[in-house]
């Protein structure tokens, strides 16, 4: 289905020659497709990421979302979680650049992992003395991302250990407007429904959401439409393996599809 939904994706896929509204095309060209790999701060999260993909330290693992489609041992090896769960770089960096865009303060990471992505949103989010709220639901997995961090010398992350179903709506009822929120959590339709709606209580005119994995299945999918088609949402842009949702009312509502 992957396959089929990214040659969909292919034969629809825009440039920015084809962007009339300036917030888009800036955006898309000075954001999305910007190049900042040689960003100082992106040095040591590289070198992490090549220890973890080497580490054979076994953890018990907690998965309480829809699992991996590549292992569902109980017991997995670091390098094996590094290898099948992380994220690529390139997405990191992206999500980087967009906090930087938008001046991010109260950001939300919802699907902690080994903390590789998170490190990047609080290193961009270090700028404005903001803070990344984390949630992560393997205590032992959260125990290596509070290391990583440790290492990395990252003091502004809070990792929220738990049941997302549980610790989201407590959390976002005590913080700040949201600014960013990156979803990367329970990849099945209705948690990833409800987990949007909860963070839609707490949002403001320039927040911005990102769905990991909007293709991955039928279910992510389905909440990709139903999101696109809230009331709330003013514009969407689907880059295949992410999805961008901007609620600013002075934007005509517009679903785009880009080249990423």
């Amino acid at each position: 289905m992957l396959i089929s939904a990214y040659l969909r994706y292919l034969s629809r896929a825009r440039d920015e020659h084809s962007l009339h509204s300036p917030f888009l095309f800036s955006l898309y060209t000075n954001t999305i497709r910007t190049d900042n790999r040689r960003e100082p701060a992106f040095k040591s999260i590289r070198q992490l990421r090549k220890e973890l993909r080497q580490n054979t330290q076994l953890i018990d693992i907690t998965d309480l979302g829809a699992g991996s489609k590549v292992n569902t041992s109980r017991q997995r090896t670091i390098r094996d979680i590094a290898k099948n769960s992380q994220k690529p770089a390139r997405f990191g960096r992206l999500l980087y650049r967009l906090i930087r865009r938008t001046k991010a303060h109260t950001v939300l990471d919802l699907g902690t992992s080994l903390g590789v992505t998170t490190a990047h949103l609080a290193e961009a989010a270090k700028e404005t003395g903001g803070r990344v709220t984390t949630f992560e639901g393997c205590p032992q997995t959260a125990a290596v991302a509070r290391q990583n961090f440790d290492q990395l010398g990252i003091r502004n992350v809070t990792i929220v250990i738990g049941n997302l179903d549980e610790t989201l709506v407590e959390q976002v009822k005590t913080l700040p407007p949201l600014d960013f929120v990156f979803f990367d959590a329970n990849h099945r339709y209705e948690p990833t429904v409800r987990y949007f709606e909860t963070c839609l209580t707490n949002i403001q005119n320039d927040t911005v959401f990102v769905f990991d994995d909007i293709h991955w299945s039928a279910e992510m999918e389905q909440a990709w439409q139903y999101i696109k088609a809230h009331p709330a949402v003013t514009v969407t842009v689907d880059l295949f393996w992410v999805g961008l949702v901007f609620f600013r009312q002075e934007q005509p509502r517009q679903d785009f599809i880009l080249r990423f």
